[in-house]
């Protein structure tokens, strides 16, 4: 059966109502929750990009059973992957085992700040390999020396570790990126309900691990408003990862989406209260072998009555798929 999950998504929330907002997905019964991990958001409309790795820890403590996953975190440009090692393994000890590392090979919109460059897709992607070495060679406890094409750590050592290390996922959007998950990751992770994705990752090595998807949604009675509001914050997001991975800020995906139109968004973004269409839009990701999707709900201020709407129609509607 697929599970459920809730994004608290940074870039258009501020941290305290992130964590109210968990709390009530916990609450009214997603299956686990997802969170990205922004500096910048992808329109200033948004208005937000608190750090997401402080809303997780308080939201260990505000809840108790939901599941918590970066969706992603860069280990490369941004934060040095032993960093992610000991930030990963804090977090799965104080949500005592309920925590996902999800990594992914980042975005020029959030790393471009340390002012180190961005790579090419190629090195990024050995960029992500060699952190991921790094990264699991901490958890294993132990002292670790690495001195290798991109990182160095000196003798560095994770001195509270929990007794199950967080699984780690590697977000994936074509072949190269799946045959790395397929090696190095124990799920998967994408943005796009493509079976190929699937099929890749376990062709190398992914067979039989979990899968997770993510999509938005944009709920409210007034159909009209919830278009409007998707166009407004989200237009964005049928750029494809190829063309979001290289802009560099919220002024360029302005002007990378300056055409898209309200109705090309309805067209691929559930928009309004029919939960018909929403479940038909959704659906994709289950009939492309995801075993767990996870539902943006756009707009800060439209969490909670998507959270009310969602307990009583929208989940028992997924979970007949």
């Amino acid at each position: 059966m697929v599970r459920w999950g809730y994004t608290m998504m940074t870039e258009q929330a501020g941290p305290r109502q992130l964590v109210d907002d968990v709390v009530r997905a916990e609450q009214v019964g997603f299956d686990f929750s997802v969170t990205s991990d922004h500096y910048f958001p992808w329109l200033d409309s948004q208005g937000h990009a608190p750090y997401a790795w402080s809303v997780l820890g308080a939201a260990a403590q505000a809840t108790s059973s939901i599941p918590l996953t970066t969706y992603v975190t860069c280990p490369t440009v941004r934060y040095h992957p032993a960093v992610v090692a000991q930030k990963a393994a804090t977090l799965q000890l104080l949500s005592e085992g309920r925590f996902r590392l999800g990594l992914g090979s980042g975005e020029n919109l959030n790393e471009h700040v340390v002012g180190q460059g961005w790579p090419s897709a190629d090195v990024r992607h050995e960029m992500l390999e060699e952190a991921i070495e790094i990264i699991r060679a901490l958890f294993g406890g132990g002292y670790v020396n690495h001195h290798g094409t991109h990182y160095d750590v000196d003798s560095a050592k994770l001195w509270d570790l929990p007794d199950q290390p967080p699984p780690i996922g590697v977000a994936v959007s074509g072949p190269q990126s799946c045959r790395l998950a397929g090696r190095l990751a124990d799920i998967l992770i994408a943005t796009e309900p493509k079976s190929e994705l699937v099929g890749d990752f376990e062709r190398n090595g992914g067979g039989g691990k979990p899968r997770i998807g993510q999509i938005p949604v944009c709920y409210d009675p007034d159909r009209d408003a919830a278009i409007a509001r998707a166009h407004d914050q989200f237009r964005w997001f049928g750029s494809g990862w190829k063309v979001n991975s290289e802009l560099p800020g919220p002024a360029s995906f302005a002007g990378a989406t300056q055409f898209v139109r309200p109705e090309d968004v309805a067209a691929s973004i559930p928009c309004g209260d029919d939960v018909g269409e929403f479940t038909e839009l959704i659906r994709p990701f289950v009939d492309a072998g995801f075993t767990d999707v996870a539902l943006v709900q756009i707009g800060g201020d439209h969490q909670r009555p998507f959270l009310d709407w969602a307990e009583k129609r929208l989940l028992p509607a997924l979970r007949e798929l």
